[in-house]
């Protein structure tokens, strides 16, 4: 064909296209700003623009800071990591000891969208709380301790996340507002009862199916029969909740068949297990008797979804909001000290809102970091993930108009 192209006319052509990848690079940004000075007024100090930047003297920009903060909440990557990552592969020196400072710094500076994100969870009269277990370094002691992420969500809605360095009933005390009046689903955890007895009648205690299955499951292998009939019912009820979802029914709708349908297997499913109970059929510490006991224990709470459409029948929807933490600290094993673990609370907070829109986080990040310098405290709820999200779809569908 190079040797005779007028004798090889094209006759077409054959397009292949294949997905690439450029990695990421650091570079140099300069911000340039003038100084002047009055001409008649020489000895007076120059003018310049202010530099809106979160930290003055910081060299981070604010796409490192994002890019550090979704490697390690997001990505899961230990600072120590990092640190390798961007001196072997780029060669660019980042001591982990300021990507802390500047991660502490940044969760300061989010600190407004968080404890808007917290509000919102607590303002629809219904929340949903867990906690985990996550280590801490403590200083003198050469070891670590153990301290707790509480997690708090609303179905359908943000979850929030709270440092203690206890599991005790007095931290619900911070976590969830004292004007708070509604329903709190937990587990079986004795704390929460603790709590709600102090609230006056303001709060109602709602329980987890799921954890009651899980101990009639254990008791499987001892009592296949027994065991097997209580997770059918359990079962149903769970059918029942499947075709809830599947019609997007609302809560009256939902509050109106649990009342019909759902009823009466509760009340079968607790007829039968009083009975066992009172027969003492099985020993207290055997896998039935525990799970006997648990369910009883917690009938009243199981029992709450029915009356209220807006529950959900199991604390599902915040032990999934929970499970990237989980994930996060099989890498980087503990959090730092104690005053660190609110940082994460508060990064891990921004980081899930963002997921469970669908939003990509570095983008977010990126943006709020660098509008937040000109931003008043009135403006704030404007750069919030969901602010930030609607924003977005709005721009999205004028462009497209």
């Amino acid at each position: 064909v190079a040797a005779e192209p007028e004798a090889w006319p094209p006759t077409g052509e054959e397009v292949t296209e294949q997905l690439d990848y450029q990695p990421a690079r650091f570079f140099r940004r300069r911000i340039i700003r003038k100084k002047y000075v009055k001409r008649d007024e020489p000895h007076q100090a120059p003018i310049i623009a202010p530099l809106n930047t979160l930290q003055e003297r910081s060299i981070a920009a604010p796409g490192l800071l994002a890019q550090i903060i979704v490697a390690k909440y997001c990505d899961h990557l230990p600072l120590y990591r990092q640190e390798q990552i961007y001196a072997t592969r780029h060669a660019i020196q980042i001591p982990r000891q300021s990507m802390a400072r500047w991660l502490g710094l940044a969760a300061d500076w989010l600190r407004p969208s968080y404890e808007s994100i917290h509000t919102g969870v607590m303002a629809g009269g219904y929340v949903q709380v867990d906690e985990t277990p996550v280590e801490y370094l403590s200083p003198g002691n050469g070891q670590t301790k153990q301290g707790y992420l509480w997690a708090c969500k609303r179905p359908g809605a943000d979850v929030s996340f709270t440092w203690a360095t206890s599991r005790a009933a007095r931290c619900l005390d911070r976590i969830i507002p004292a004007e708070f009046t509604g329903t709190v689903q937990s587990d079986g955890y004795a704390a929460y009862p603790s709590f709600a007895n102090r609230s006056e009648g303001r709060i109602t205690l709602a329980a987890c199916w799921a954890h009651a299955r899980r101990k009639f499951h254990e008791a499987t292998e001892s009592t296949p029969q027994q065991a097997g009939w209580m997770l059918l019912q359990i079962q149903h009820l769970y059918r029942i909740e499947k075709e809830l979802r599947e019609k997007q029914a609302g809560a009256r709708q939902r509050q109106a068949v649990r009342a019909s349908e759902s009823r009466m297997i509760i009340e079968r499913l607790h007829k039968v297990i009083t009975r066992i109970k009172l027969l003492r059929l099985h020993l207290p510490q055997s896998a039935m008797g525990r799970a006997i006991d648990y369910a009883l224990t917690l009938w009243p709470q199981l029992s709450v979804y029915l009356e209220d459409g807006r529950i959900e029948i199991d604390n599902n929807p915040v032990e999934r909001a929970i499970r990237p933490t989980a994930i996060g600290k099989k890498n980087w094993l503990f959090i730092g000290e104690a005053e660190a673990g609110q940082r994460s609370a508060t990064l891990f907070t921004i980081i899930e809102a963002c997921r469970s829109r669908g939003i990509d986080p570095q983008t977010y990040l990126r943006e709020v970091l660098t509008r937040l310098p000109t931003l008043t405290n009135r403006q704030i709820k404007e750069v919030t993930p969901e602010a930030w999200s609607k924003a977005q779809q709005t721009d999205h569908q004028r462009k497209a108009a």
